[in-house]
């Protein structure tokens, strides 16, 4: 037990340098390029906090119990607004960027109503469905990236001066961030598991909470991290992207590599 206790302590650390390493690298990387963190926090930072999601629901599709991954997207994404855009406004007011209200916001409805659709007109979601979400999700993405090239033009055009450019150092701490938040995530769920069962506390209960709650920890500590840092946008962006990476990758990926009942 103290074993479990002091690697989980040992994985939050780490879970806080991952989640600063990201947000330095990411907001350093959109001020040399001249994207917006919110752009960034869409798409890098989101997908890097989406991975213990992804590791997840693969990793049960692949044992055959795809299953998990209906629980584990729905409980992840909740988790998200609820939990970490809480806490992170509790940290610091967050300003709501406007863009994300008319484009990005939206987008996610549309891939929920999607999502839902599929799940309510069959007992699960197929590959052909799981391809469909992909293609939706590739949408998000082509628009991002538009977004990204517009913004760096306009950039390049002005008379502003370009920024001192250290983009393999930004790159650097964006890799180590995304490798810390994969370990110190794995570290807190497998010892969190292990003390919830030491104290006879029931393996559905311990999914229902440990794991859903854990496999968002990356999103929490980075938008915790970014409300610190007064990085609003990356903090938004973080959760609205990684909503949907959850539904439109993660859900719709391990549709195709099998089926997932509902």
């Amino acid at each position: 037990m103290l074993i479990d206790i002091a690697l989980l302590a040992v994985g939050l650390l780490i879970l806080y340098y991952g989640a600063e390493f990201l947000v330095d690298g990411g907001s350093g990387l959109a001020l040399e390029r001249g994207v917006s963190p919110l752009i960034v926090g869409l798409t890098v930072v989101a997908i890097g906090t989406s991975l213990p999601e992804l590791l997840v629901s693969l990793s049960a599709a692949l044992r055959g119990t795809p299953d998990i991954a209906v629980g584990n997207v729905v409980g992840s994404n909740t988790a998200n607004i609820g939990l970490i855009v809480g806490m992170a406004a509790l940290i610091y007011p967050i300003a709501v960027d406007r863009s994300l209200l008319r484009r990005d916001v939206p987008f996610m409805f549309v891939l929920y109503v999607a999502a839902a659709v599929v799940m309510f007109t069959g007992a699960l979601v197929n590959r052909a469905e799981g391809l469909f979400l992909l293609g939706i999700q590739a949408l998000f993405l082509a628009a991002c990236i538009r977004v990204a090239r517009t913004q760096a033009r306009y950039l390049r055009e002005s008379d502003a001066p370009a920024p001192e450019r250290h983009t393999l150092k930004h790159i650097a701490r964006v890799l180590g961030g995304l490798v810390g938040l994969g370990i110190g995530a794995e570290l807190m769920v497998t010892n969190a598991v292990d003390i919830a069962s030491a104290l006879g506390i029931s393996e559905l209960v311990i999914g229902l909470t440990v794991v859903a709650v854990g496999t968002s920890l990356p999103e929490l500590a980075t938008s915790v991290i970014a409300a610190l840092k007064k990085q609003p946008e990356i903090c938004l962006g973080n959760v609205v992207g990684s909503n949907i990476f959850n539904t439109g990758f993660v859900l719709a990926g391990t549709a195709v590599v099998a089926p997932v009942p509902v």
